[in-house]
């Protein structure tokens, strides 16, 4: 890179403020949707006539098309330029979100939601990247990434809330039309506003059998976790599903390693730093993805809340993750290493898990469920601010679409295993414990008294499982993760692309 280039990226962007916004706001609409839709699955289910059977490919479609493409979404952003891949993502989003508000029977419905993944996974890693390249100097880029982590963290928990009241008081279509606003603002916004620094695109030739290779094994791969939830893990299909995944992407890592210009330079996951992050990030999401079901179904069918009631019980949680994303991660980011936030964000986590193992069906919501998700939160907005940013920082300006996509990835394809691995050890723990105890019931008031217990029973087996899996999560983090303080070492980087990137926030500060 000229030291004249060096220069010009060492200039921050007098909008970027400005641009962050709407970058924060196309996140929060793309978080939104992976929850949103859950709360009026029911009430759409009933007016489109989706069987049983098929219900579950509102959401799988989504997953799939999403989790999928999103490698091939950061190359695009990498080719494109990543403003005009948010802008047509955006567009693409909104258009797609219009089709499924005025979807009239369920293979409108289905396509409305693989759509809305397609540009979604060109949308989720072009936001990311945006703020990677935009954001140099130590200290701003940790707010800027601590706004970022509190948004891909607690939206999820907004789209309860935003699903709960606009199925209750308007209609489900308004949970698909809301996006359309959203869309268009950021759309229009960062047209306006954003502007690219020069230098950083990616103009190789396109990796078309490594996009081959790495979309159907992802794809197989969460099929066959969504697969194992409905039919069980030894379903041929599933078993089927996970080895041709491992086929697929085992391929992929072949070719990619052969390639003059890859999907994936393989650069990218094997520095230590970046393969911890998204290693630990996936398990963390593994964890709490079981745990957003878990909660909405206790509330729900055994406590008897509405779904508005049930969003809002989930609000301890979004304000436990703005507080560690913006306070304690932004403040703390700059002061020390990054795996000094993380390990203890994850354990902090894990110790609210740890407190919803004791859930009973007259648990009180103030005793045990309030100070269970105040901690939860806290523990992850706390560790997801230092790994976004992490993520993202000492990668080479043409690889930083890639790079994003790939935290994207690890939350998507852990958001897949973990509702389908700790749904099925709850479904078996359930079941186990109604067959054990239905036979002393004799009335119907016991029996269904038996079946709530077993319901409680399961949850906290699953929920077991989970604790242990962030206690790995935090593990990792502190073995893997060993760069320094931001403002005081470099990120490890192999290259001269690196180097630059990493070494301007050292001289800024």
């Amino acid at each position: 890179m000229s030291e004249t280039a060096v220069k010009a990226s060492s200039v921050p962007d007098a909008n970027r403020w400005k641009a962050l916004v709407f970058i924060a706001l196309a996140q929060l609409m793309v978080v939104l949707d992976a929850t949103i839709v859950n709360i009026a699955l029911p009430s759409a289910q009933q007016d489109l006539g989706i069987s049983d059977g098929n219900r579950q490919w509102v959401v799988t479609a989504y997953a799939l098309a999403f989790g999928g493409l999103l490698l091939f979404g950061g190359r695009i952003a990498d080719l494109w330029g990543r403003k005009k891949a948010f802008v047509v993502g955006l567009g693409g989003f909104a258009a797609a979100s219009a089709l499924g508000g005025a979807a009239t029977n369920e293979a409108m419905m289905f396509g409305a939601r693989a759509l809305q993944g397609v540009f979604g996974a060109l949308l989720a890693p072009a936001a990311l990247s945006l703020l990677a390249v935009m954001f140099t100097d130590a200290k701003e880029r940790a707010k800027a990434f601590g706004i970022y982590g509190a948004i891909a963290g607690g939206g999820g928990a907004v789209g309860l809330i935003l699903g709960g009241f606009l199925t209750e008081y308007l209609d489900w279509r308004w949970t698909f039309f809301v996006n359309i606003p959203f869309a268009v603002v950021a759309a229009a916004g960062a047209y306006f506003v954003i502007r690219e620094p020069e230098g950083g695109r990616n103009r190789s030739p396109l990796d078309i059998p490594g996009v081959i290779l790495s979309t159907l094994g992802l794809v197989a791969l969460v099929y066959g976790f969504t697969r194992a939830e409905s039919d069980g893990w030894s379903d041929a299909v599933t078993v089927g599903m996970f080895v041709a995944s491992a086929v697929l992407l085992l391929a992929f890592v072949v070719v990619e390693s052969k390639v003059k210009a890859p999907l994936l330079p393989l650069r990218v996951v094997t520095e230590r730093n970046r393969g911890g992050i998204y290693l630990s990030l996936g398990l963390a999401i593994i964890a709490m993805f079981g745990l957003f079901l878990f909660l909405t179904y206790y509330l729900q069918i055994v406590k008897g809340y509405s779904p508005v009631k049930t969003g809002f019980a989930f609000l301890p949680m979004i304000a436990g993750m703005i507080t560690g994303s913006t306070q304690i991660g932004t403040r703390l980011m700059t002061r020390v290493a990054p795996r000094l936030l993380m390990g203890p964000g994850f354990l902090v986590a894990a110790l609210g898990m740890l407190l919803l193992t004791q859930l009973e069906i007259g648990s009180s919501y103030a005793a045990l469920l309030l100070p269970a998700m105040l901690l939860l939160g806290l523990g992850m907005g706390t560790a997801f601010m230092p790994a976004m940013s992490l993520a993202t920082q000492g990668v080479e300006p043409r690889d930083s679409g890639v790079a994003s996509a790939m935290v994207n990835t690890s939350q998507q394809v852990g958001g897949a295993i973990g509702t389908a691995l700790l749904n099925t050890i709850a479904a078996s723990a359930t079941t186990s414990y109604i067959a054990d105890h239905i036979v002393g019931a004799t009335s119907r008031s016991q029996q269904q008294l038996v079946q709530l217990e077993g319901m409680v029973q399961g949850y906290t087996s699953a929920i077991w499982f989970a604790v242990g899996i962030l206690v790995v999560a935090a593990t990792i983090a502190l073995t893997f993760v060993n760069a320094g303080r931001p403002n005081m070492t470099a990120v490890t980087g192999s290259d001269e692309g690196a180097a630059d990137e990493v070494q301007i926030p050292v001289v800024a500060h």
